[in-house]
C-alpha cells in the first residue's frame, strides 16, 4: 500500500540529511568565484542608481525588472523568484516561500516598495537564509525617501570582511 502525502508536499529521495548536506557542499561559492560581500557591494551600487533614477512610488515589480536587468548587464548571475522548498524529516514542503532574486548563487534580495519595512521582513530574509545555507541577504525596499534608508543588510554565519573591504 503506497503511503498518502498531503498536498503540497512531496517525498524526499534522499531525506532533509542529505539534503543538508549536499547544499553545504555546493553553496559555499562552488559556482562562483564572487564572494557574497562583492556581489552585494554590486547589489547595492544598482540599487542606488535605479532609486536615484526613478525615486519611490513604483511597483515592486518594476524596480525588481529594472534591477534584474541592471544586474545582468553588468555580468551577474540573477534567478528571479526562486521556489525554495523547506525539508522537514523526510518529506519536502514544496510550499517554502520564494525569493525575490538569488544573485550569483551568493546572496539572497528580498524587494520591496513600501513607505517602511518591519522587523518581521528581516527576519523572513534571515530564515530564507538558513533555509538555504547562504550567508548573505539584502533587503531592499525602493520605497524609502533615501535609498541608504532603504538597505538592510541581513548575515547569516557571515565572516566579516577586513575593514578596507567593507561595504559603506
Amino acid at each position: 500500500m503506497e503511503r498518502s502525502i498531503p498536498e503540497g508536499l512531496t517525498q524526499s529521495r534522499e531525506g532533509a540529511k542529505g539534503f543538508r548536506e549536499s547544499v553545504r557542499a555546493t553553496s559555499r561559492y562552488a559556482h562562483t568565484s564572487m564572494s557574497p560581500n562583492e556581489a552585494a557591494r554590486l547589489i547595492v551600487d544598482a540599487a542606488y542608481h535605479i532609486h536615484s533614477t526613478l525615486g519611490p512610488g513604483l511597483l515592486e515589480s518594476v524596480y525588481q525588472a529594472i534591477l534584474v536587468h541592471a544586474l545582468r548587464k553588468r555580468g551577474l548571475r540573477v534567478e528571479v523568484e526562486v521556489p525554495i522548498p523547506v525539508y522537514w524529516d523526510d518529506i519536502v514542503l514544496d510550499i517554502g516561500f520564494r525569493a525575490d532574486l538569488i544573485v550569483e548563487d551568493v546572496v539572497i534580495v528580498e524587494l520591496k516598495s513600501a513607505e517602511r519595512v518591519t522587523k518581521a521582513h528581516s527576519k523572513q530574509l534571515l530564515t530564507y537564509l538558513r533555509v538555504t545555507d547562504k550567508r548573505l541577504g539584502l533587503l531592499i525596499n525602493f520605497g524609502a525617501a533615501l535609498i541608504k534608508d532603504g538597505i538592510t543588510r541581513v548575515a547569516n554565519r557571515l565572516a566579516e570582511p577586513p575593514a578596507s573591504d567593507s561595504m559603506q
